[in-house]
């Protein structure tokens, strides 16, 4: 499975270099044709960033599941992206991680993604 994700400040690079998948950086133009999962962060008060939102504007049809980065500081708001993503195209939220995650992290997250192939 395709694991496709932005990363602000290196949190989400740092676990997608972990991970035993294929992955690509969201940016601009970028057209998937194949089934993939987003990792992704979340802005200001529990908002998706723009360019995911963009991005999936082209792409959504494809997506088949959403996790997310974050930092529990945030109470309600942790990962609030993948919580609206999920709604919006009515895929499964994955896993939700804290910064960087830790190995149980990853674990979970390729369990996950691994149950929808």
């Amino acid at each position: 499975m395709l694991v496709v994700y932005d990363s602000l400040t290196g949190n989400i690079q740092r676990f997608v270099n972990k991970l035993d998948f294929k992955k690509v950086k969201i940016h601009n133009n970028l057209l998937i044709d194949d089934p993939f999962v987003l990792i992704t962060y979340t802005i200001g008060f529990g908002e998706v960033p723009e360019n995911v939102r963009d991005f999936l504007l082209s792409n959504h049809k494809h997506l088949k599941g959403v996790a997310a980065s974050g930092n529990r500081n945030w109470g309600a708001y942790f990962c609030k992206a993948a919580d609206l993503l999920s709604a919006q195209y009515n895929v499964p939220v994955i896993h939700k991680f804290e910064l960087s995650g830790t190995k149980k992290d990853i674990d979970i997250f390729t369990q996950e993604v691994n149950n929808i192939v």
